[in-house]
């Protein structure tokens, strides 16, 4: 299923970016949502609100991280675009799309944090666990395919870039070499043809020659009986 296409507004971000800063970002994001999830569960038993109010700390650094992720993986698929194949553009596509959505779902998790620590009640809790059990599902997914993007298509993989260039470079010659073979066929091909050619003109002349003669033999017989 294709999701609506939606979008972040772009903001002036004082600081440059460097590559590959995305992949260690996202381990980061992957990871705080498994531990608040576990913080979760045992508070469901211990009740304790300064547990609740440490994993609202660790949501607003999730949602931050998760905007962080968005941005370098920017930097990352902009730096990766054109040694992608049409295969692999289409999947960073898919998987920039789906960040973006985990950028709001972040926000949405804060949210939902906010309201059920105000209700305070067991259900609430537990309601929420189910929602960040989702968020986490999806999240392992967008990792699961960025690694794809990098193990199968080659994004920002440098020795996949290598081994496509020289597979190119390869093509490229054999190219080359394909057309000095057709070439030299050709060439080949009319230096046979030439010899007969030749000597398909030379039985014609002794034809026209003979031709010549027998005319002027007849002129002469006729001039005789004249």
């Amino acid at each position: 299923m294709t999701l609506p296409t939606i979008t972040i507004p772009e903001l002036p971000i004082p600081l440059e970016i460097p590559e590959l800063l995305h992949p260690a970002i996202v381990h980061f994001v992957i990871a705080i949502p498994i531990v608040i999830l576990l913080l979760e569960v045992y508070n469901l038993f211990v009740k304790h609100r300064s547990i609740s109010v440490f994993s609202l700390i660790l949501l607003l650094i999730v949602a931050v991280a998760m905007f962080g992720a968005y941005l370098a993986g920017g930097v990352d698929g902009k730096a990766a675009w054109d040694a992608l194949g049409a295969e692999g553009q289409t999947a960073l596509k898919e998987h920039k799309l789906l960040g973006i959505y985990l950028v709001y779902a972040s926000l949405g998790l804060v949210v939902f944090k906010l309201l059920f620590m105000a209700i305070g009640k067991t259900f609430g809790r537990i309601l929420f666990i189910l929602i960040l059990g989702g968020f986490i599902a999806v999240t392992l997914n967008q990792g699961k395919e960025g690694g794809e993007l990098v193990y199968k298509y080659g994004a920002n993989n440098e020795a996949v870039a290598d081994a496509k260039s020289e597979l190119d470079d390869i093509i490229e010659e054999r190219d080359e070499l394909q057309e000095k073979v057709d070439e030299a066929k050709e060439s080949v091909k009319e230096e046979k043809e030439a010899p007969k050619a030749t000597s398909s003109e030379e039985k014609k002349a002794p034809d026209a020659n003979s031709s010549k003669e027998e005319k002027a033999s007849d002129v002469n017989s006729s001039e005789e009986k004249k």
